[in-house]
């Protein structure tokens, strides 16, 4: 039985997650560096890329637009970045937490408990 069946959406839900806390740690650690673009992942595109077996979620990602300009061409806001962050990790957690519970569920199925 394949992972997808297994999982359903979760598992590539996971991985956007993923590739998502990777861009916005990317924004948070430029965000002094002069000439940086701040980007994002739309997690709607990605989600649908990585379903139909997209492994590159260049697509999907795409730059902010600030709120508020910066002299030296930054377009990272931290305290954007850090709520992004910060909500993004607690929707990779729920999702970890939802796959653990099927894998534990699968595994109890197989011991026949």
């Amino acid at each position: 039985m394949p992972a997808e069946s297994l999982f359903g959406v979760h598992a590539a839900a996971l991985q956007v997650r993923s590739a998502r806390m990777g861009v916005l740690a990317s924004n948070i650690a430029n965000a002094s560096t002069p000439g940086f673009k701040a980007r994002d992942i739309d997690f709607q595109s990605a989600l649908a890329s990585a379903e139909s077996g997209g492994t590159d979620l260049s697509a999907a990602t795409m730059y902010r637009v600030p709120t508020q300009t910066s002299m030296d061409g930054n377009t990272v806001e931290l305290s954007q970045e850090q709520t992004a962050f910060a909500e993004n990790a607690v929707q990779y957690q729920t999702t970890l937490s939802f796959l653990n519970g099927r894998i534990n569920q699968i595994t109890r199925a197989l011991k026949g408990e």
